[in-house]
């Protein structure tokens, strides 16, 4: 069986604590800068998501967008600025402890054990005082007929609910996917945003999603920022971008003016 790269907690840790309803930023994360190595892939990175928010993080390949992920996991190390969930700053470059802080990652591979049934793969990421696996059935019923078959055996959709349910098992405060649709089927990927949407409102986490589809990030998103050669151009209301995608296109393009930007910056 492969073994993933997902942030997973061990099972006799305690789970994070419940939502309890309150507002307020659930992510925060101020200044951040990162790449792999020395070469800095992204910078001056700030965003806040609330809890129950989605951020639809969009942008052309190669802007940095899963390497922003990957270090608001704490798989790679941050090379400056400030990681903070529910007001609590996270130590750098540590997959632990932003796990144990609440944030769980769903990579592009699903990161699976595909040698494992839906129900092992869910009991090896359930928390001893978190949610039972069969809990997940709420959100993704189409596991259950699925529930003692390897995970190496399902359709690409299957496996993709699977991921998002092993994910949610953990309870997570922020939810980071990245590339929900990518190789599904159109009514699949619908199915999948409409379960992300339910996430964030039913379990109050902030989701950070990574995303090519815009069109359908931009219908499940709260609010969307678009980052391009490693910063962030663009940055509104998910419904307000839908209906200019004009500012869309030339964030993308590159050519959306920046006012805001010092000569320091540019």
């Amino acid at each position: 069986m492969t073994s993933p790269t997902t942030t997973t907690e061990p099972a006799d840790a305690a789970a994070a604590p419940a939502y309890d309803g309150a507002p307020g930023p659930r992510l925060v994360c101020r200044g951040l800068a990162g790449g792999r190595g020395s070469n800095a892939v992204f910078r001056d990175v700030d965003l806040t998501v609330g809890a129950g928010e989605v951020l639809a993080l969009l942008g052309p390949n190669g802007a940095g967008k899963s390497t922003l992920l990957l270090t608001l996991a704490g798989l790679l190390r941050a090379q400056s600025g400030d990681v903070a969930v529910d007001g609590e700053p996270l130590r750098p470059g540590r997959a632990t402890a932003a796990n144990r802080a609440g944030i769980v990652l769903v990579p592009d591979n699903r990161a699976l054990f595909t040698g494992l049934t839906v129900e092992e793969n869910l009991r090896v990421a359930a928390p001893r005082r978190g949610p039972k696996p069969r809990s997940m059935l709420e959100t993704f019923p189409d596991l259950e007929k699925r529930w003692r078959v390897p995970a190496g055996a399902l359709s690409g959709g299957e496996q993709q609910m699977l991921a998002l349910a092993r994910a949610l098992v953990q309870r997570p405060r922020v939810l980071l996917v990245d590339e929900l649709s990518m190789g599904l089927a159109p009514l699949i990927v619908e199915s999948l945003f409409a379960a992300i949407s339910r996430i964030a409102s039913g379990h109050g986490c902030a989701v950070v999603i990574v995303e090519q589809h815009v069109g359908l990030a931009l219908q499940a998103a709260d609010h969307a920022a678009v980052l391009n050669r490693g910063r962030i151009v663009l940055r509104d209301q998910a419904a307000e971008l839908a209906t200019h995608p004009d500012r869309l296109e030339a964030a993308y393009l590159g050519t959306l003016p920046q006012p805001d930007l010092t000569p320091e910056q540019a």
